[in-house]
């Protein structure tokens, strides 16, 4: 028995209010996601097997464990930082969803359009300095402090592309909502 607010299964579709331009686009993006969630599953299992080894190597074998800490890490800053667009397809992500309730339709597409533009710019900005980081990284050649010196750019590029991922799914879900509020009236057998 549940109390409180029962909430639709969440599915992966497209916006029926997604300009036509940005289609094809948004089915490329819904192929990257399902992609990017099945090797966020992978990343997440590896980890937790370097983890699981790790501990059991340490405390049995009195084993040296420089590398995988940081090959764990590693795995979950793609899974976190790659599942993210997946996520955001499904607008799952953190959200306050009593004020959407009280607001009346039109105020509450102008919300969702404001949130989706700021989100937008700051996963944009986000996106941005990853890059840079990754460049950074790549260029000078930077590794982590550890004896084992993994390159810095592996996650900063995992980030990076994920981050870029994210902010296009923004991208396509912020026009998708411009759109709605601009022509309220579309249907999905008009889009």
């Amino acid at each position: 028995m549940s109390h409180g607010i029962e909430a639709p299964p969440a599915t992966v579709e497209i916006d029926p209010h997604t300009p036509t331009l940005l289609r094809p686009l948004a089915h490329a993006l819904l192929q990257i996601n399902r992609f990017m969630a099945g090797l966020g599953m992978v990343a997440l299992l590896v980890a937790s097997i370097v983890l699981t080894y790790s501990v059991f190597s340490r405390y049995v074998f009195k084993a040296s464990t420089d590398w995988q800490d940081e090959t764990a890490v590693f795995c979950l800053v793609g899974a976190t930082f790659l599942c993210g667009g997946f996520v955001q397809s499904l607008r799952g992500h953190v959200g306050i969803e009593a004020i959407s309730g009280l607001l009346p339709v039109g105020i509450n597409r102008i919300r969702k359009v404001l949130v989706d533009l700021i989100c937008l710019l700051f996963c944009g900005f986000f996106a941005w300095k990853s890059w840079a980081l990754f460049h950074e990284a790549w260029v000078d050649g930077q590794t982590t402090s550890s004896s084992w010196a993994p390159p810095l750019w592996i996650p900063y590029i995992l980030m990076a592309g994920g981050m870029s991922i994210l902010t296009l799914q923004l991208f396509v879900q912020f026009s998708a909502s411009l759109n709605a509020l601009i022509q309220p009236n579309l249907r999905e057998s008009e889009a």
